[in-house]
C-alpha cells in the first residue's frame, strides 16, 4: 500500500506500508485475545450453526385447512319455544376458508312481515319512510316507515347465553402441509393415530397433545378467557399451528404445536360495539301464501385457524458462506487487540513504537 506526501520546498514523496509482526509477551494481552476469540467462536459455532442451524437452507410452509364441528344444544325461549340446534343450525356459513363461527347468543324478532308501521326515531336506517306522520301510541306521534314489521328489538344479548352448551362442542381440524423447497408433505393426523383413537379422543395438552379434535370450552379457557361471558356478545378465537420441522432428524418428529389466543379486542375502556356479531332470518309461507320471517341477531364466536411453519435442511452453501463470516470475525480479533494495546494499556506508547519502525528509501540494488 502506497501514500504519497510533498514537503514545503515541493519535494514529493511516496510512502509504502506493509505489514510487521509483532510479539506481545503479556499475559493481559494474551488473555484477553483468546477470550476475544473464544467468544467469536462460541457465537459462530453455538449461536449460528447450532442454535440458528446456519447449516440448513429453509422454506416456509404452504398450508390447507378444513374443520368439521360437532353437537347438539337445547334451547327454550317464548319466540320459539322448545328447539334443538345442531349443525346445520349454528354453523354460519356451512364452510369458510380456515375458520369457522359458532352461533352462542341470539335476538329473535318472530313473524315479520313487509307492511306499514309505526318506528321509534332510531329505527330509521332498517326502513323507509311514507312520509306519513301516524301513532306509535295513546300519547306519542311517530314516522310510518315500510318496513319488515314488527321492527327488531334493539335489547342487551341474554345474559346467560341461550346457546350456552356450546361450550361442550368440539371440532376436527385438519390441517395439511407442504414444503415444496424439500417435496415435503405432512399432515396433523399423524400416521400414529387411528380410527378407534380418533374417534373417542379430545385434545389435552398433558394427555392426548397429538388429537386434532378439540373442545371448544378447552380453547378458549387455554387463552386465559371464560367461554361463558365470551359467548354473551362473541369474539374471535385465533388456534395457532406451528410446523418447525428439521428435516435432517427422523420425519416422526416433525408434529404439529398447538396455541390459542383471543383476536378481538376485549380493552373495558372501548368497550363500543364489543364481541361479534350478525343478522340473518328464517323465511316461511302461510296457507294463503303470506311471506314471513324469523329475524336473528346472532352473536357467537369465530375461530381462525392459523398456521405457521419453517423447514430447515443441511445444504453445502450455507454452511460455507457462515463458516467463511465466522472466519472474517476472527480476522476482526487482531484489530480490536491492536485497539486495545494501543490505546488503553498503560505501556500503549512502548507497544506504539515497537509495532511501528520508519525506514528510509536508500535505493533499489542495481542489476
Amino acid at each position: 500500500m502506497t501514500y504519497s506526501c510533498c514537503n514545503s520546498v515541493g519535494e514529493c514523496f511516496f510512502d509504502y506500508y506493509t505489514s510487521k509482526i509483532l510479539v506481545i509477551r503479556s499475559r493481559k494481552v494474551g488473555t484477553l485475545n483468546r477470550f476475544t476469540q473464544a467468544l467469536v467462536i462460541a457465537y459462530v459455532v453455538g449461536y449460528v450453526c447450532v442454535l440458528k442451524k446456519g447449516y440448513q437452507d429453509t422454506d416456509t410452509v404452504l398450508s390447507s385447512v378444513t374443520t368439521k364441528v360437532k353437537g347438539i344444544a337445547l334451547t327454550n325461549t317464548t319466540e320459539l319455544g322448545e328447539r334443538i340446534w345442531d349443525v346445520a343450525d349454528y354453523i354460519i356459513p356451512p364452510q369458510e376458508d380456515g375458520s369457522f363461527f359458532v352461533l352462542t347468543n341470539m335476538i329473535i324478532t318472530p313473524n315479520q312481515t313487509q307492511s306499514k308501521c309505526a318506528e321509534v326515531s332510531h329505527y330509521g336506517r332498517h326502513s323507509v319512510q311514507t312520509g306519513r306522520c301516524v301513532n306509535y301510541n295513546d300519547t306519542v306521534k311517530t314516522c310510518e316507515v315500510l318496513s319488515w314489521c314488527p321492527l327488531e328489538k334493539i335489547v342487551e344479548p341474554p345474559n346467560p347465553p341461550l346457546l350456552a352448551d356450546a361450550e361442550n362442542f368440539t371440532v376436527l381440524i385438519k390441517n395439511n402441509i407442504r414444503y415444496p423447497k424439500f417435496n415435503f408433505n405432512k399432515r396433523n393426523i399423524l400416521p400414529n393415530i387411528n380410527s378407534s383413537y380418533l374417534t373417542q379422543c379430545v385434545f389435552s395438552r398433558k394427555t392426548d397433545p397429538d388429537c386434532p379434535i378439540f373442545r371448544l370450552k378447552d380453547i378458549v379457557e387455554e387463552a386465559e378467557e371464560d367461554f361463558q361471558t365470551m359467548a354473551v356478545h362473541g369474539g374471535v378465537m385465533g388456534v395457532q399451528i406451528r410446523w418447525d420441522c428439521d428435516l435432517d432428524m427422523p420425519q416422526s418428529w416433525c408434529v404439529p404445536r398447538y396455541t390459542f389466543r383471543r383476536l378481538d379486542n376485549k380493552d373495558p375502556e372501548n368497550n363500543v360495539a364489543p364481541g361479534y356479531n350478525f343478522r340473518f332470518a328464517k323465511y316461511y309461507k302461510d296457507s294463503d301464501g303470506t311471506e314471513t320471517r324469523t329475524l336473528i341477531k346472532g352473536y357467537g364466536i369465530r375461530f381462525d385457524v392459523l398456521v405457521f411453519g419453517q423447514a430447515g435442511k443441511f445444504n453445502i452453501i450455507p454452511t460455507l458462506l457462515n463458516i467463511g463470516a465466522g472466519l472474517a470475525l476472527l480476522g476482526l480479533v487482531n484489530v480490536i487487540c491492536d485497539w486495545i494495546v494501543l490505546t488503553i494499556m498503560t505501556r500503549k506508547h512502548h507497544y506504539k513504537e515497537q509495532k511501528y519502525t520508519y525506514v528510509d528509501d536508500f535505493g533499489l540494488v542495481s542489476i
